[in-house]
């Protein structure tokens, strides 16, 4: 930069210098500090001595300005190199296109040809000539000055050949001359004939592994990997090289294009286990409908040959939301890091597949991507290898991004980019061991770019030459990567010909032995494919080792203590703001009064969970202070900036921490996370806030994809937790509902079965979802959640109003040993004196319980209508619910609302209500009518609904006839 800089200043203040300034720059150009390289000037007629050669300049004094403006041009010239050669380098296997832009000619700042040179102010007569190397340059290696043939030539060969690097955009100079080394210095991608074996012998199992499947299920949908088999000695490449840096497990997500060829030759799934898949008649064993073959993943723990030392590889289960997975992969990634102390990421590490349509194209990436560096969401570092097929589905790359590169997205948190000719495998391994090296270094994201072709349609079905006749001309003529690099191996002497044929016949015959065996697999274990084991927590079959639930009470002693943390600041020195002050005076207060509100129930149940020994991890958007100011779970000093205090982790000397941290303002990326960091240990209460609950609309792929059919799909059980604010509070359409209705449509209990009993239920619905009204309630709910002897998502519609509601709060009697959560809350009140005088039973759920019995008790009806309240809408309590019908013989059963008829609960309640009375006796409907949006933005025309449904659910006269 300094000898930029007094460039620079030379050319523009003066063309005519002394002839010490002359050799103080030139000096300097070369090398020379700035002390040594100012020199007394000499006689006029006497050469200027010092550090420059004047072989160098070809033994005579040049004209100065030229010499000036020679160097500034080189140095232009290799900074062109290092910014926009990528986009001249030979990455497309098929030729048809400059890889990564529109054909045409390439940027005229790229020296292609001599003719090119009069861009930079120079011409061929400058070839010859030597010039002095900057520092931002590796191509000399232990040479300082190469002729500016010399220069062009190393360049080409660095910058423009099969891998194209784009890195400058990267704002630390650290790590672009880092990767300046690996790619610039003369002779860096070289390898042993041992290592160049290695690669063909894994270039045969990827091949020939298609081949095999293709002439055996010519007709199965396979999602094959022909065009691209130079992924499979990546992948390996990139395991070989983290297991030599220490890492010790990866965590994998990809895409279905080739996912069973990753299972057999990265993961190692048995062969059998795989191509027993394609026989229609396997019936399936275990429980749940199961996925399609290149859907499921696997866990394996095995040696690396190539290190000795153990790994552990799971490929994560991933529908065809293509990047769907990779939040999942992150947050499992977290988890691992986080139970077995790695701090910065050096034995747990994380691989994610792409395709080039859905990286550029899918905005969960760009979430993920947003995550990288989050303190409490890093990975320290994924390698990103993205399949480019140059296509995506049927759709040319012009149509399906805006981005030169489908890999564009990344340069948002400054990874650098390798874009490698996947039909040059020894590229694509040096790429994958550079990208290795630099995860190790940075623990940062890196991204390879496989540039390749897919031999094949999107399936192995489908009929490419509809839409890409060109392209699939010249694929027809293309020569397999294979056989060009068995050729080229063989040219060379590194094997010979009958050597690489036995390796071919070796492997299919291993492949023919798998199909024989596979012919005797009668039965589908999906078991077989588990992607996130739990050992010892079920019995070996897989079974819970009880069906008991245990109460969820606590010890008065032990609430008192967890309020007594909750009410004050552990730390001494430490300033609150003078409204939290006032939080936690309040709090204490509720401790001597023996309640608690939703904000201390809350704690209560965490602080216990925590001194049992449970990590707890709460994430999402303003999740430490709480959305509408109640939680305060980490307090902030007044006047240290960024002083924090968590009171939770002081609760007890050895309890487990706890993980509280606002997230980025996302949803879809966030649950994701926290949906993998639960699938590592069943161990954990792990639980995501939405702001709103509606704000998990744009996480719904995750919901429907993994969270509602998780275990039915692959046999993994999931004890997340959603807490989704909930409630018609007047505040308009997008704060007001977290949409049960979707969640109770997805549930799989029957409604037409009244169930056995109430644990068998918990264990055989895909979730819970509860809709607490009391702090009690949402405390025990909580604690169930890790008591139960099995693990399954928990919905939970959490309040808005009731957080400060007066009547809202719970005695200490409701949350002592012995007392569990309630499914059904049943009145308590005058109607239970006489039952049999009960004209009307109104069933609900939520904050609208309070409303109604306000209403209630202002019409003095207290001994004429029964209000109960149903708190786990599913599995739907039939045994607690017919009792409350068998109570009350001659009331009507009114189930009531706050939400529109088409939406929230009656739906799904109504039929259920019916099998519990074995249809006897009629269901009325009192709540909003029918509507498109979730509420009014009118606050008046909201109080009008209220008052309108009010009235018609304590209105005796108000059904007649049937339901």
């Amino acid at each position: 930069v300094y000898v930029c800089v007094c460039h620079y200043v030379y050319m523009c203040v003066c063309v005519c210098v002394l002839q010490s300034w002359d050799i103080f720059f030139r000096n300097a150009n070369f090398g020379a500090p700035p002390g040594a390289a100012y020199q007394s000037p000499p006689p006029l007629v006497a050469p200027a001595p010092g550090f420059v050669d004047d072989q160098l300049m070809g033994g005579a004094q040049p004209n100065l300005e030229k010499l000036v403006e020679d160097h500034l041009a080189v140095q232009s010239l290799i900074r062109a190199y290092q910014v926009r050669g990528h986009h001249i380098a030979k990455l497309d296997p098929l030729n048809i296109s400059v890889a990564g832009i529109d054909p045409g000619p390439p940027p005229s700042d790229i020296i292609t040809t001599n003719d090119k040179l009069a861009f930079y102010g120079l011409d061929e007569s400058d070839l010859g000539k030597v010039f002095r190397l900057p520092t931002t340059t590796f191509i000399g290696g232990s040479e300082s000055a190469l002729s500016l043939h010399q220069i062009i030539h190393r360049l080409e060969m660095a910058y423009c050949q099969s891998i194209g690097v784009e890195f400058m955009f990267i704002n630390d100079l650290e790590q672009c001359q880092w990767i300046r080394q690996k790619f610039e210095s003369p002779g860096v991608m070289q390898f042993t004939f041992e290592e160049k074996r290695t690669l063909l012998a894994r270039m045969v199992r990827s091949t020939r592994f298609e081949e095999f499947l293709q002439r055996k299920w010519s007709s199965e949908k396979r999602f094959g990997l022909e065009g691209c088999e130079s992924l499979i000695p990546a992948l390996k490449t990139i395991i070989d090289k983290s297991s030599m840096n220490g890492v010790d497990s990866i965590i994998m997500g990809m895409p279905h294009r080739g996912r069973l060829n990753v299972l057999a030759n990265v993961i190692r799934k048995e062969l059998d286990q795989i191509f027993c898949q394609f026989d229609s008649k396997l019936e399936a064993a275990d429980e749940g409908s199961g996925d399609v073959k290149y859907h499921l993943g696997m866990w394996h723990r095995r040696i690396n040959r190539v290190t000795d030392r153990n790994i552990t590889l799971s490929l994560m289960a991933n529908p065809s939301h293509l990047e769907a997975v990779d939040p999942v992969v992150q947050g499992k990634t977290k988890a691992e890091q986080f139970y077995c102390g790695d701090t910065e990421g050096k034995r747990v590490m994380s691989i994610l597949l792409h395709g080039d349509a859905a990286f550029a194209g899918q905005g969960v990436v760009y979430e993920t991507f947003h995550l990288s560096n989050l303190p409490s969401y890093t990975t320290h570092g994924t390698i990103h290898v993205v399949v480019n097929n140059q296509i995506g589905f049927t759709t040319d790359p012009r149509m399906a991004r805006s981005s030169s590169y489908p890999t564009d997205v990344a340069k948002v948190v400054n990874a650098p980019i390798f874009h490698v000719n996947a039909d040059d495998p020894e590229a694509v391994m040096y790429v994958c061991n550079v990208a290795a090296e630099w995860r190790a270094t940075f623990h940062k994201d890196v991204v390879v770019d496989l540039v390749c072709y897919r031999r094949n349609g999107h399936n192995e079905m489908d009929e490419p030459m509809f839409t890409q006749p060109l392209m699939y001309k010249q694929i027809k003529q293309q020569k397999g990567v294979l056989q060009k690099y068995a050729d080229r191996l063989i040219e060379e002497g590194v094997v010979s010909r009958q050597e690489y044929e036995e390796d071919i016949a070796n492997y299919d015959k291993i492949c023919e032995e798998a199909h024989a065996r596979s012919k005797d697999e009668k039965i589908l274990h999906i078991k077989h494919w588990l992607d996130s084991p739990w050992p010892g927590f079920f019995n070996l079959d897989g079974q819970p080792k009880t069906m008991s639930s245990p109460s969820t009470g606590l010890p008065e002693e032990e609430l008192r203590h967890i309020g007594n943390i909750a009410s004050s600041v552990p730390l001494e020195d430490f300033t609150i703001h003078g409204g939290l002050s006032r939080i936690l005076k309040g709090r204490a207060a509720m401790v001597d009064q023996r309640v608690c509100d939703w904000a201390l129930g809350e704690y209560m149940a965490f602080g216990s969970l925590l001194k049992e020994g449970t990590h707890i991890r709460l994430s999402g958007q303003d999740v430490e202070r709480g959305t509408f100011s109640h939680r305060h779970h980490v307090l902030h000093d007044q006047n240290v900036d960024k002083r924090t205090c968590i009171p939770m982790n002081h609760i007890a000397p050895n309890q487990a921490p706890y993980t509280v941290c606002n997230s980025s303002l996302s949803e879809y990326g966030v649950l994701g996370f926290e949906l993998g960091f639960a699938m590592a240990s069943p161990n954990a209460l792990v639980l995501w806030e939405a702001q709103f609950g509606d704000f998990h609309n744009t996480a719904q792929c995750i919901i429907d994809q993994f969270i509602s059919p998780g275990q039915t799909k692959w046999v993994r059980q999931n004890g997340i937790v959603l807490l989704l604010p909930h409630g018609m509070e007047g505040m308009g359409p997008e704060h007001s509902s977290a949409r049960p209705e979707r969640f109770l449509q997805m549930c799989n209990d029957d409604p037409d079965t009244f169930p056995e009993f109430a644990v068998r239920q918990l264990y055989d619905c895909n979730w819970i979802i509860v809709s607490c009204s009391t702090p009690a309630n949402y405390f025990h709910v909580l604690r169930r959640q890790i008591l139960q002897p099995f693990r399954k998502p928990l919905i939970v519609l959490t309040p808005k109003s009731l957080l400060r509601h007066p009547e809202a709060k719970s005695s200490y009697d409701d949350m002592l040993p012995g007392t569990h959560f309630q499914r059904v809350i049943p009145d308590s009140g005058p109607v239970s004196e006489k039952p049999e005088e009960v004209k009307r039973i109104v069933f609900c759920t939520g904050k609208v319980y309070y409303e109604l019995t306000r209403e209630r008790r202002n019409r003095g009806m207290d001994y004429t209508v029964a209000i109960t309240r149903i708190e786990q809408l599913s599995p739907f309590p039939f045994d607690q619910v017919k009792v409350e019908t068998d109570r009350y013989p001659n009331a009507d059963l009114v189930w009531c609302q706050e939400e529109h008829k088409n939406q929230g609960f009656y739906d799904y309640v109504k039929p259920r209500l019916r099998t519990t009375v074995n249809s006897t006796r009629p269901v009325w409907y009192a709540g909003r009518g029918p509507a498109a949006a979730p509420a009014t933005g009118n606050k008046a025309a909201h109080l009008v609904e209220l008052k309108r449904f009010l009235d018609t659910a304590l209105n005796l006269d108000a059904f007649t006839g049937p339901s």
